[in-house]
């Protein structure tokens, strides 16, 4: 059995080549002190040796004991054999067989922050910095420059005590030359560095030219997004555009929209940086190069009397068909929808069915007929959700699985409520949002209703009813019947 294996079964190890070695020395021992008797016993000068022998052994003992104390050479315990002590022992329970647990240690409860401070463009400036955090015991998990005119703003991630003040923090960095510093709480989606941020970023608005408002958010922040189109949808006046280079203002961003409108961005509690410009400018210009783009996944739906429908996302390509279906909506569902003149009615499909605005859905028949159109539309800060349906596709539960959709994409965006704007007297949209499950607010002022829907972390699915009555779907085919 090897000396590892002894030791790890918890057996004394023995060396046998230390134990020849120590016979040997005591041998040799014994035959110089026999030497050393028989010179001082015969020899003239016996007792001066005796004397001499032992200052001399005094004195090695003596140096032994010194250099021991400053070079100590003791193994550790693992290389001995030797068993643990009983306190380095891990507790466990009592009368467990052979159950072992490794040591517990109790860590020191941390926080994150994200912080920027805007320091001087000098050698030992950042060092200066890193070192009066430190001093706090706060990692510096990332760092990004943001170089300015004069002076380089720095962004950090890091991790602070819990215990440990934000006002402590802001002091000690004023303290070693950081100015205009904002601090606030990060999570564990800030771990990840900004490189792979970025380019996941890039990828979803590659992929949906709908993803480029809320990629801008994610990359910048909290802030509000405002999408203007070329032309006012009502008047049909051209908006104030922004120059092609785009334009930035301390804490307003204005960059040019791929279809010729204005994307202003707002962030009044931290004015944007070159870098942070440069960024949004660059993802702008992606969307742009790549055009009108939408996921052409679709979902086959039967409804309860079996009649078989179409959901997919849909766009400006859309357009004709939209227009042809206004034509077959009476002016009440219109004026329901709209809110104005119904002759204005087809001035907005160009508006809500860019991608650039938001999210459109559309129900299509078997015969490629559009009979229905769901909106979710970007507002600054909030989310709108906006439906139509054909009148002769009313209380189908057409609307419930529109906004049920529309309203997991807003979920999935990130966004904290979604609101519709309707008339008191709709009832199908009062009953559409009622069946989301969702805890709503209404306000109603002047016959207008305002439906208000706080969304929770789980995703509404379907409210279809033939989620629950099976017995109206058709022979071998499911609530979906099939996915392209």
């Amino acid at each position: 059995m090897s000396d590892v294996t002894r030791a790890k079964h918890g057996r004394p190890v023995h060396h046998w080549r230390r134990d020849v070695v120590e016979l040997a020395a005591l041998f040799t021992a014994v035959a110089v002190a026999d030497g050393v008797a028989n010179m001082i016993g015969h020899g003239p000068d016996g007792p001066a040796l005796l004397v001499t022998s032992a200052v001399i052994l005094a004195a090695t003992a003596g140096f032994h004991t010194w250099w021991a104390r400053r070079h100590g050479h003791a193994p550790p315990t693992s290389d001995t054999g030797a068993p643990p002590l009983a306190d380095e022992r891990a507790a466990g329970p009592s009368g467990e067989e052979g159950g072992t647990s490794a040591p517990v240690t109790v860590a020191e409860t941390t926080v994150l922050w994200r912080m920027r401070t805007t320091v001087k463009d000098a050698p030992g400036s950042l060092a200066a910095l890193c070192m009066a955090l430190a001093r706090h015991q706060v990692d510096i998990l990332s760092l990004q420059t943001h170089p300015l005119a004069e002076g380089t703003v720095d962004e950090f991630l890091l991790r602070a005590p819990a215990e440990l003040a934000t006002t402590e923090i802001t002091r000690n960095v004023a303290q070693a030359g950081g100015t205009e510093t904002w601090i606030e709480r990060a999570d564990a989606h800030d771990l990840v560095d900004a490189p792979t941020r970025v380019l996941g970023l890039a990828t979803r608005t590659a992929l949906d030219a709908s993803e480029l408002p809320l990629a801008l958010r994610q990359l910048l922040g909290r802030c509000t997004i405002r999408s203007l189109p070329a032309k006012s949808p009502g008047s049909g006046r051209a908006a104030e555009g922004a120059p092609v280079e785009g334009a930035l203002e301390d804490t307003v961003m204005r960059l040019r929209a791929p279809e010729g409108g204005v994307i202003t961005v707002e962030r009044p509690y931290l004015p944007f940086t070159p870098t942070e410009f440069a960024r949004a400018r660059a993802l702008v210009e992606l969307d742009a190069r790549l055009g009108p783009r939408i996921p052409r996944g679709q979902d086959l739906l039967t409804l309860p009397e079996g009649n078989a429908i179409t959901v997919r996302r849909a766009d400006v390509s859309d357009l004709e068909a939209a227009k042809a279906m206004h034509e077959r909506c009476s002016p009440r569902t219109l004026s329901m929808r709209y809110h104005g003149p119904v002759g204005d009615a087809d001035r907005y499909l160009n508006h809500l069915l860019s991608p650039s605005f938001g999210r459109t859905l559309a129900v299509q028949t078997a015969s490629g007929r559009i009979v229905g159109l769901g909106h979710l539309l970007w507002d600054g800060d909030e989310t709108e959700v906006a439906l139509l349906v054909e009148d002769d596709w009313q209380r189908r539960g057409i609307g419930g699985e529109l906004i049920g959709r529309l309203v997991a994409m807003a979920v999935e965006a990130g966004c904290e409520s979604v609101y519709a704007v309707t008339q008191a007297s709709n009832t199908g949209m009062v009953s559409a949002m009622r069946s989301l499950g969702l805890p709503l607010d209404y306000q109603i002022e002047e016959g207008t209703l305002v439906i208000t829907a706080r969304l929770e972390a789980t995703p509404v699915t379907s409210r279809l009813p033939y989620d629950q009555v099976q017995a109206h779907v058709q022979p071998g085919t499911g609530s979906r019947a099939g996915r392209d």
